[in-house]
């Protein structure tokens, strides 16, 4: 359920002189959200800290800590590097400026300053992470299916491979491949063959329910689930409840030797604290093995590694 601020964006505005946050904070607080802070360390924690900011308001002139190395140490963190940073300060030569935009400001807006002007810089610089926002979110979504796609399963599967080896937690994978689709392409035609996959993909993702699981497009027709914190048994269970899931859409396959209707093959294994697996991709490779064996014992079932 959204609440009532959600979709506002959020301005963090950071300066050590109380009265220019003041300024702006009212200036600003009636079109967004705004977080304030008078320290660099602060700034960081804030940048990093939900909601976290659109977009950084961040004078150059500070003690301790001036803006440049807070916009440095911003760029610097996977957390915060694409938050835009707008540089307010009196300090506008050509060698200041250069030195912003080599470590990754947008703009600039020098004091004095017209506040219509920085309202109007704001909105622009907000409106332009809206939409890179929105183009990310779309690079990462299968537009056929609404799965995430290849590209985010590598991401995820990255994070989860490193924390399931930090933790020592077991890591599953399932190999998911519509059974003869070929067959159903060439027989059904191509318009009927994107219906199923669509089919076959919302009954994966019903199927889930722990948030942490992730059902993503792999390519044609496969798909790939993994499953964190998920050990051998556990993910077999899963596994053979997918696979009847699809079978019970009842999508007619007349030309199928594995059931009358649309059925899948499944191949899967687990690394049960990592030791056995080096990498993502050799956990990807074993579960492609077993999948290829499912296939050579008849298809519509689902195989896992024994060890």
């Amino acid at each position: 359920m959204m609440t009532a601020n959600e979709g506002i964006p959020v301005v963090l505005i950071v300066d050590d002189v109380p009265t220019n946050i003041k300024v702006l904070a009212n200036a600003l607080r009636h079109e967004y959200r705004v977080k304030v802070a008078s320290r660099g360390e602060d700034a960081l924690r804030g940048a990093r800290l939900e909601p976290q900011p659109d977009l950084i308001l961040l004078d150059v002139m500070m003690p301790e800590m001036d803006g440049y190395e807070v916009c440095r140490r911003l760029k610097s963190d996977p957390v915060t590097e694409f938050i835009p940073v707008i540089f307010i300060t009196a300090r506008d030569t050509d060698e200041d400026q250069e030195l912003g935009f080599n470590l990754g400001c947008v703009d600039y807006i020098t004091k004095p300053f017209s506040l219509p002007i920085a309202k109007a810089r704001i909105r622009t610089h907000l409106r332009l992470k809206r939409q890179t926002d929105a183009l990310e979110r779309l690079s990462h979504i299968d537009q056929l299916t609404g799965l995430a796609n290849r590209r985010q399963l590598v991401t995820t599967f990255g994070m989860e491979f490193k924390r399931a080896a930090r933790e020592g937690l077991p890591l599953s994978v399932l190999i998911v491949d519509i059974d003869h689709f070929k067959d159903y392409n060439d027989h059904y035609g191509h318009g009927a063959g994107d219906v199923c996959l669509c089919q076959v993909a919302l009954s994966l993702m019903k199927s889930l329910s722990r948030p942490g699981d992730l059902v993503t497009r792999y390519g044609g027709e496969e798909f790939v689930v993994l499953l964190p914190a998920t050990n051998r048994a556990d993910a077999y269970a899963l596994g053979e409840r997918l696979r009847e899931n699809i079978l019970q859409l009842n999508i007619p396959h007349a030309f199928s030797s594995s059931a009358p209707v649309v059925s899948v093959s499944i191949g899967g294994t687990t690394a049960d604290t990592l030791i056995d697996a080096d990498s993502p991709e050799s956990l990807l490779e074993r579960a492609d093995k077993m999948l290829y064996r499912a296939k050579e014992m008849g298809r519509n079932r689902t195989v896992f590694t024994t060890t």
